[in-house]
């Protein structure tokens, strides 16, 4: 739910659950946490192979620590995940993406520091997460499983809802549009529809930035942030460290692409995003906070 802009120009955001959450205040069975600007979301990946820090903290103290860290320096939600999605990626086995997140989640929820998303597109995953302790799903699907719209709706937490096309294995082969705005901007408004027909609480909009899209799609998409904050929802931007970046750059090593990150965000910001989906947590909540010193 995105609503009317608040004193600064910044426009208010909305989620909903049916249980407790971290930062939300309860309304008869509602949960809403509401907030103006953009919240920071941190990236957990408890995975061998993500395509900038596959590997770094696959192991689950690792990772517990890695959340914690994204926490302290201000992320208002971790998203933990266990399979990359990068181009080209490999499905992974659902018994080893739930090995290697469910203990993790646990462990956060024991002591949350913020809200706790996990990134899955598995049905079963989800529900051993939610299970666990987990607050949203993020599903870079886009919630097409409509076993994971039951999951989502049951659990009675927010989802994000992602726009792909095709799959990682190939999102990167040929991406075509006719008009990339429209044709994304009309999937994410089906797609919402739908999660509200499953009885999902509420749910985020992300363009999926990088997936199945060139740098001309992803630019177009970024300046559209308004438009596709029109249709109602808070609109969550993930441009960290993609290979756009790197070719606008020049810049190969996706860990040096951070201030190219910033860059991306800082505007997603400006134009009314509710949410962006980083690696360095630390950075993106200072230049978030000079960014709002600036326009007062």
């Amino acid at each position: 739910m995105a609503g009317a802009a608040g004193r600064s120009g910044e426009r208010r955001h909305a989620l909903e659950w049916r249980r407790a959450a971290v930062g939300a205040e309860r309304r008869g069975t509602i949960w809403r946490r509401t907030w103006t600007g953009t919240l920071v979301m941190g990236i957990v990946n408890v995975t061998p192979d993500s395509f900038s820090d596959g590997g770094t903290s696959l192991r689950r103290d690792d990772a517990v620590g890695a959340a914690r860290a994204a926490w302290r320096a201000g992320a208002h939600v971790v998203d933990v995940g266990g399979a990359s999605t990068r181009p080209g990626a490999e499905d992974v086995p659902v018994a080893v993406e739930a090995d290697r997140v469910v203990g993790v989640v646990r462990d956060l929820a024991a002591d949350p520091g913020g809200l706790i998303s996990i990134d899955t597109t598995s049905p079963e995953v989800a529900v051993a997460a939610l299970e666990a302790g987990a607050d949203v799903v993020n599903d870079v699907t886009g919630l097409r499983d409509p076993d994971m719209r039951t999951v989502v709706a049951a659990a009675g937490v927010p989802a994000v809802v992602m726009h792909m096309q095709g799959s990682p294995r190939t999102m990167q082969h040929d991406p075509r549009y006719h008009d990339v705005v429209a044709e994304v901007g009309a999937w994410l408004r089906d797609a919402a529809e739908a999660a509200d027909e499953a009885g999902v609480s509420s749910v985020l909009l992300d363009p999926g930035f990088g997936f199945g899209k060139l740098p001309e799609h992803n630019r177009a998409l970024l300046l559209a942030t308004p438009a596709l904050a029109a249709l109602g929802r808070p609109v969550l931007v993930g441009a960290s460290r993609k290979g756009t970046l790197g070719v606008v750059t020049g810049e190969v090593v996706p860990e040096r692409r951070d201030p190219a990150s910033l860059a991306v965000h800082l505007e997603a910001a400006r134009l009314g995003a509710a949410m962006v989906r980083v690696h360095d947590v630390a950075a993106h909540v200072q230049a978030l906070a000079v960014r709002r010193w600036i326009d007062g």
